[in-house]
């Protein structure tokens, strides 16, 4: 208590990082616990309250008329026969599927894994190693059309150099070697540069500590870029450079493909902290599960585009026809979700059979896109926005070293198309479109693509077994 009898107040500072931390912890309490039971199955009560709207509207208010001869139908009694019949095929085989997709569980690592103890990190890094910020590519570009005099050091010298640069940021702190920096004057007379360190995290001295650590513990090979990094030309040069010739050489690695070098198979990148186990392969928390669903996609796909197609005809050949023709309302609003949802399905449609072909799940994608996303950066530093055909050319390079993203370069891939989708859907076709039995696929036990390493790396067409290279 102060001496007036007042409550002493907390300091602002204080006051905002406990909120911080408050509302970090009630974020992680949120998100692991599970949706609440209506929340979780509202979209399957929707999803049937259409269906019946559809049914109701398609057959009472079309087929039936016909079905009829009732005055203002749209059709005969045969066309309104064979419209019902088609309809129903399509909209029960889509409700077979459904009821599939909602009764059937998904199945869940607990029930087949034991729990174990967390296993020991052998020099862990932070998470985002192995990624590279823009400054560091512009570095390294820089450095590529900029090249610096042999050092005549030793390697094992040359390490220790490094090091003691690394420790003499840590010792002066990165806020004084920036305002160090920008008095001073670059080599060749120019103007002085904007703080080299800008944007590289390395200069951070636990980051930088960590870096140099697995740099010495792996070899200098670990990262071939490390060198450019320390350049004092931090700037990328004004005009995109072409790809070296290598004349059958490896491709320097400042202009190849960099896949990600994170040990998946390894024990520590596969423990599951909440559930305090080894989780199975390609395992990972869901918390709106089901199965079924490519086929319950299929049969949904025919049935929107059954009924958008046969609503539009009948009512545009009626509208043309009869000059006192009203367009019936119920029918309109299923004609507008009909084709809503058909092109919402379709595109489901397409990248589902996309994924399953290239044996990936959507969260496996990630990882193809993060090393699309960095060769997009690097492309626009070695080739002008309007040079397609030298970035076809680059990309064609990058396959013949690495193999394709996607492709070759997924951990599940298993040499086609064909093979991946038979590993998800069966090999006897008729399993592809009816909902009955179960997939080959036991969710537990996978083959790794030989063309990673026994930890689960991406590894160079030169290193993959003769027979595939």
């Amino acid at each position: 208590m102060a001496s007036n009898g007042t409550a002493k107040q907390p300091h602002p500072e204080g006051m905002c990082c406990g909120a911080v931390e408050e509302a970090r912890e009630k974020s992680a309490a949120r998100r692991a616990k599970p949706q609440p039971w209506i929340v979780r199955k509202l979209t399957v009560f929707i999803t049937i309250g259409i269906m019946g709207y559809s049914f109701y509207v398609y057959i009472g208010r079309l087929c039936v008329p016909m079905i009829k001869r009732e005055a203002g139908a749209l059709g005969g009694r045969g066309m309104g026969i064979g419209f019902l019949v088609v309809f129903c095929i399509f909209g029960l085989m889509m409700v077979w599927a459904f009821e599939k997709v909602v009764l059937t569980a998904p199945g869940y690592a607990k029930d087949h894994v034991r729990k174990s103890p967390a296993p020991v990190i052998q020099n862990a890094l932070p998470t985002w190693w192995g990624s590279e910020s823009e400054a560091e590519l512009a570095a390294a570009e820089y450095a590529a059309s900029h090249p610096q005099p042999e050092q005549s050091e030793p390697k094992e010298e040359h390490k220790r150099s490094h090091s003691h640069r690394v420790a003499e940021v840590k010792a002066n702190g990165h806020a004084n070697g920036s305002a160090n920096s920008r008095h001073k004057t670059s080599q060749n007379g120019h103007a002085p540069a904007e703080d080299e360190n800008v944007g590289i995290t390395d200069t951070l001295a636990p980051v930088a500590a960590a870096r140099v650590k697995a740099t010495a513990d792996q070899g200098p090979a670990a990262r071939p870029d490390l060198e450019h990094m320390s350049s004092s030309h931090p700037q990328a040069p004004s005009q995109p450079q072409p790809l070296p010739e290598t004349h059958g050489e490896q491709i320097p690695a400042r202009y190849t493909r960099k896949p990600p070098s994170t040990p998946i198979m390894l024990p520590e990148y596969r423990y599951c902290h909440r559930e305090g186990f080894l989780k199975p392969m390609r395992a990972h928390h869901c918390r709106a599960c089901g199965t079924f669903f490519m086929i319950f996609v299929w049969w949904a796909l025919w049935f929107c585009a059954w009924t958008f197609g046969t609503l539009v005809g009948l009512n545009a050949r009626a509208s043309s026809a009869r000059p006192n023709f009203d367009l019936d309302g119920q029918q309109v609003a299923i004609m507008a979700l009909s084709g809503l949802f058909f092109v919402f399905v379709f595109a489901l449609f397409v990248a589902h059979v996309d994924l399953i072909c290239a044996g990936q799940s959507t969260v496996e994608t990630l990882d193809a896109r993060r090393i699309r996303e960095r060769e997009d950066r690097v492309l626009k530093r070695l080739h002008a926005w309007a040079d397609f055909r030298g970035r076809r050319m680059t990309r064609r390079q990058w396959d013949a070293e690495w193999g394709r993203v996607g492709k070759e370069g997924s951990p599940w891939w298993l040499g086609s198309a064909r093979r991946n989708w038979e590993a998800t859907m069966g090999a006897r076709v008729w399993e592809w479109f009816l909902p009955i039995g179960k997939s080959p696929d036991d969710g537990l036990s996978y083959t790794l693509n030989p063309r990673f390493d026994a930890e689960g790396r991406w590894r160079p067409r030169r290193e993959w077994p003769k027979e595939l290279q």
